[in-house]
């Protein structure tokens, strides 16, 4: 298990877990992430990530990839 910062660009993954406060799991979950969902890194530039989940493109900040386990 790896935080999602820290995957290869292309590479489609599962997310295992995801971390952090209730409001943070909260907030990441509206967005798509949750446990067992397909997850793919499409960029990474200046400290955030842009990702596909769930047919959309989300980009977060570097402090939430590394809650979210892949």
């Amino acid at each position: 298990m790896m935080p999602l910062n820290l995957a290869d660009i292309g590479e489609s993954n599962t997310i295992k877990r995801i971390g952090g406060s209730p409001e943070v799991k909260k907030h990441l979950e509206n967005l798509g992430f949750v446990v067992g969902g397909d997850v793919t890194v499409i960029n990474q530039m200046g400290g955030n990530i842009i990702v596909r989940v769930k047919e959309s493109r989300v980009a977060i900040g570097s402090d939430m990839a590394r809650k979210i386990m892949i």
